[in-house]
């Protein structure tokens, strides 16, 4: 049951009626009250009064009467206020939309788009460190997309594409080779992606010193003099230089680029090297993924996919639709669409990232055919999205045009950026053990578990934790940049996810106190404000579920979830329930229950668990 569609309904065919005016029902516009003015559910009548030659107040007398006169009616009242007609509600309307939610809890807004398939990429790391928080929002949004867009009707496939080649990894790699001194994450106790990102860390400190050396020579001395701008301080030119000297000076950096041409071509000792450091962060990267409670259906490996996207750029060489320069470097003009041109293939043969983006794409439609593919991927990538979408439209890919980039903003600490090759990164695994104990201080503090076995309340601190650091993240619009403050997250008191969860427990105690309602509410002679409140928002969730799926927008369901909370504890507080009327308290038990359903399906979209007890 959806009181506006069937107000809008009933507006329409009033029109129609009454006056041959044909309007569609969605376009009648229908909000909640507000609760300055007497009423339920408002109509604006704005929009017709010019077509119908009639003052507000006339069509809206005549509109409110046809409507409460009618046989079906859902209200028993009505109001005009300044070209708005307001709609109260009948009793029985109040109660049968509460059988109806009641009944329908756990199928509410399930199955409102088509059966398609649609995949959504997310996470897709890089080898060469382990994930961080940057990733942990990239890893939320993407889960509560998919889960989101299943709840709707969709086939949906998770799956990333794992970076596991190029200079990066070439980096970790080499530093492991001159400081490493055969550390395994066996003999030394540290877990493998931690190992591998500290020698990236390593490898950024090897080149440093070099360049720092470097920088007092006589060589670095007359380039800073032949090049140097006006007004430029040294300091200032050899920061700005500092991506040259690694790319045409640098031995380690020639080192580097020595070990990718290597790996391309089959060398056993570097591909041995790589497969081994490889292993270790798959396995730290498991171990994440596991505590963050997510998993994937497919995963692509750009070692497997950059080959075919490198064929599939000369394919298109030969047919013309790409360029080579002098250099042999292979490019994509892409000036007719807004852009420029784009590199596909560097001089030397080796590919970049849109090479191995192009093969995967292609090869993800052959295993798939899907109807829609969603790449999670930060706002900093949302020009090479462009040029990937239009470079495979100009190829004529069947499927470019169901290409959708999820775009979003970074995240920063109260302290400030995140850099990875300086090792000032909170790691993913460091942030998930930090809300927890977070959760686990908290609750020790409220001291409500002491009958629970260790066992079942460090689940409890985990669902907490877990649901803490997870809400904080999705409630933010998609495309925003927002800090993460761990203390914030786990605050009882604000939009946070224990705040949800509370509610959530709040309902289970009293029902576990209630010994049940037979459900009969039937001669309940007034539904309260603050219970009409809720139902309205409940009637709601099917409306916020479906616009979260078309928009691939999570934060929708974390915003709702928070109202629906909020509004529960304020009835929790201010109405009675246990020691209400029978009529009444049947009527408040059902209606939180379904309430607390809900919440609890609003949450697992999020990928948040609740807790029995808190």
């Amino acid at each position: 049951m959806n009181f506006i569609k069937e107000i809008q309904n009933t507006v329409s065919t009033f029109l129609a009626d009454s006056y041959d005016h044909v309007v569609e029902p969605d376009k009648v516009i229908v909000n909640t009250t507000s609760k300055d003015f007497d009423g339920d559910y408002t109509v604006v009548l704005f929009p017709f009064v010019k077509a119908l030659k009639k003052s507000p107040n006339e069509l809206g007398e005549e509109l409110g009467k046809a409507i409460v006169s009618s046989s079906n009616s859902l209200c028993k009242g009505f109001n005009i206020i300044k070209g708005f007609l307001n709609l109260e509600l009948s009793n029985e309307s109040w109660k049968t939309l509460l059988k109806h939610v009641f009944e329908t809890k756990d199928s509410l807004g399930k199955d409102q788009m088509p059966e398609q398939i649609s995949l959504v990429e997310f996470s897709s790391p890089n080898t060469n460190k382990p994930l961080h928080l940057g990733h942990i929002r990239n890893i939320l949004l993407g889960w509560s997309c998919s889960m989101i867009l299943k709840e709707v009707g969709q086939k949906v496939i998770n799956t990333q594409i794992v970076n596991d080649r190029g200079v990066a990894i070439c980096k970790s790699m080499l530093a492991w080779e001159k400081a490493g001194a055969n550390e395994t994450p066996e003999n030394t106790g540290i877990k493998g992606d931690h190992l591998v990102g500290k020698y990236y860390v390593a490898f950024d400190k090897l080149f440093n010193q070099e360049y720092k050396d470097w920088q007092s020579t006589e060589d670095a001395q007359n380039l800073y003099v032949e090049k140097k701008k006006e007004d430029q301080s040294q300091e200032g030119f050899f920061k700005g230089y500092k991506n040259q000297y690694f790319n045409n000076q640098s031995k380690i950096g020639s080192e580097t680029r020595e070990m990718l041409l290597k790996w391309e071509d089959q060398d056993a000792a570097v591909r041995s090297l790589w497969e081994q450091m490889n292993a270790w962060v798959y396995d730290g990267f498991d171990k994440t993924y596991e505590a963050l409670r997510v998993s994937f259906d497919k995963i692509y490996y750009e070692s497997e996919t950059y080959k075919l996207g490198k064929s599939i750029i000369e394919q298109y060489l030969q047919k013309g639709l790409f360029f080579k320069k002098e250099d042999g470097s292979i490019w994509v003009d892409l000036e007719d669409v807004g852009l420029d041109k784009k590199l596909l293939l560097r001089s030397d043969g080796t590919s970049v990232y849109i090479t191995q983006d192009i093969g995967t794409a292609q090869k993800r439609y052959e295993d798939f055919s899907m109807d829609k593919m969603v790449y999670v991927v930060g706002n900093e990538q949302d020009y090479h999205f462009q040029a990937l979408f239009e470079t495979l439209k100009k190829m004529g890919a069947s499927y470019a045009d169901s290409l959708y980039h999820l775009s979003y903003g970074m995240v920063d600490l109260p302290s400030g950026k995140m850099k990875s090759r300086e090792g000032t990164v909170v790691d993913a695994d460091d942030l998930i053990a930090e809300v927890i104990a977070e959760a686990r201080a908290s609750a020790q503090e409220f001291g409500n578990l002491e009958s629970l076995t260790e066992a079942e309340k460090e689940e409890i601190f985990t669902r907490i934790g877990l649901g803490a650091l997870k809400y904080f993240i999705i409630k933010v619009h998609p495309k925003k940049r927002m800090t993460f403050d761990p203390k914030q997250s786990v605050d009882m008191q604000g939009q946070t996810g224990p705040y949800i969860q509370n509610a959530f427990v709040r309902v289970q105690s009293i029902l576990r106190k209630s010994d049940g309602t037979n459900g009969s509410f039937a001669a309940y002679e007034s539904v309260e404000e603050a219970e009409k409140q809720l139902l309205v928002l409940i009637a709601s969730f099917p409306t916020v579920l479906l616009e979260a799926a078309v928009e691939l927008d999570p934060s929708k369901v974390a915003n709702f979830a928070y109202a629906l909370a909020k509004e529960f504890h304020r009835f929790y507080h201010d109405v009675r329930i246990l020691n209400a009327p029978d009529e009444a308290r049947n009527f408040r038990i059902t209606l939180i229950e379904t309430v607390a359903t809900i919440l609890e399906r609003s949450m697992r979209l999020l990928g948040i668990d609740m807790p029995a007890r808190m």
